[in-house]
């Protein structure tokens, strides 16, 4: 099978495709084609080795989530078949390939005929946007909340998510006026540039001088701190990157005056730990998209070979909605 290798960490050029044997499902696997891969801001993370969740050894196939069929079952499987359309999420990656090996417990069935390019986005940032409205921002309806990179990956979900969830006032956080506009088109009620010193004050102006009462933080660094003082008393602000790759110097007493809170989401632990709640997150977007309700906007299909070319464009922030690999293309 043709698969994306890198044998070191740096920019987009170490991604190679190379022949590799075709993988067998072991017990409690499933052997999957697969269709559709999402290209995440996580996978340019690993590339470059930075700081992350888990570790990335050295050769590694990247690519978190798949969207495809099933080939093969391992012994103990039950529940599947063969041809059966799925998604599988690969905590440690291998997903930038034609066929992947997934856990058994981390595959989940697809209506038929469901858009897989579209599926295979629905982990990494569709799940990580829900949850982090739901089940970690405790986002109550009348509230309101920012929502930085508002046009990237889990960002685009997340504007209209919120919206769905009753937020009163989404506010989105976009480095040009261009992706401004295209979050203000997809439901936001207003968009700033979160690139300028006095965005806490924007949103904060937008607020009635309050504040948000969730915000979203996937930057790390200045950008954190600017969150903190961006956020409403009661405010539950949601750390789910760190994309700047600085550090920050949280001093916790400096949560007590407002009752705020800082929590940290990571979508893997989240299916590891939780999964029933998370399949069920998953289930709830693919609802919403069947229903019309939930757009989900795919940025470009590349083939594998073109691997570097979706980290250079994503990288770039400039493109708005999913990158999707083609494996077969």
């Amino acid at each position: 099978m043709k698969a994306v290798v890198i044998r070191e960490y740096g920019t987009s050029d170490v991604l190679k495709v190379e022949d590799m044997p075709t993988p067998t499902a072991g017990p409690g696997q499933i052997l999957m084609r697969v269709e559709a891969v999402s290209v995440n801001y996580a996978d340019i993370v690993r590339r470059r080795n930075d700081p992350y969740p888990v570790p990335t050894p050295l050769p590694n196939v990247l690519g978190g989530e798949v969207a495809g069929f099933v080939e093969a079952l391992g012994d103990g499987v039950t529940g599947f078949a063969v041809g059966d359309t799925v998604f599988g999420l690969l905590g440690d990656g291998g997903g930038y390939a034609q066929y992947a090996v997934v856990n058994a417990a981390h595959v989940i069935p697809l209506p038929k005929g469901f858009d897989l390019d579209i599926a295979c986005t629905l982990v990494v940032a569709g799940v990580t946007a829900y949850q982090t409205l739901k089940e970690s921002g405790q986002l109550q309806p009348g509230e309101s909340i920012f929502i930085p990179g508002a046009v990237g990956g889990v960002g685009s979900y997340a504007v209209q998510l919120a919206k769905i969830l009753g937020a009163a006032k989404v506010i989105a956080g976009a480095g040009t006026a261009e992706r401004r506009d295209e979050a203000l088109k997809r439901g936001a009620d207003h968009a700033i540039d979160y690139t300028a010193d006095d965005w806490p004050e924007q949103v904060k102006a937008l607020t009635d001088g309050r504040g948000a009462d969730v915000v979203l933080d996937m930057a790390g660094g200045k950008i954190f701190d600017q969150s903190l003082e961006a956020l409403a008393p009661f405010g539950r602000l949601i750390v789910y990157g760190s994309a700047s790759r600085d550090s920050t110097s949280l001093v916790p007493r400096s949560l007590m005056a407002k009752n705020q809170t800082v929590t940290g989401y990571y979508v893997v632990q989240w299916f590891a730990g939780r999964p029933k709640r998370s399949v069920d997150a998953f289930n709830a977007l693919v609802d919403l998209i069947v229903a019309g309700k939930l757009n989900v906007s795919v940025a470009s299909r590349l083939p594998l070979d073109r691997a570097g070319e979706a980290h250079d464009m994503m990288s770039t922030r400039k493109s708005t909605g999913k990158f999707v690999l083609k494996p077969w293309a």
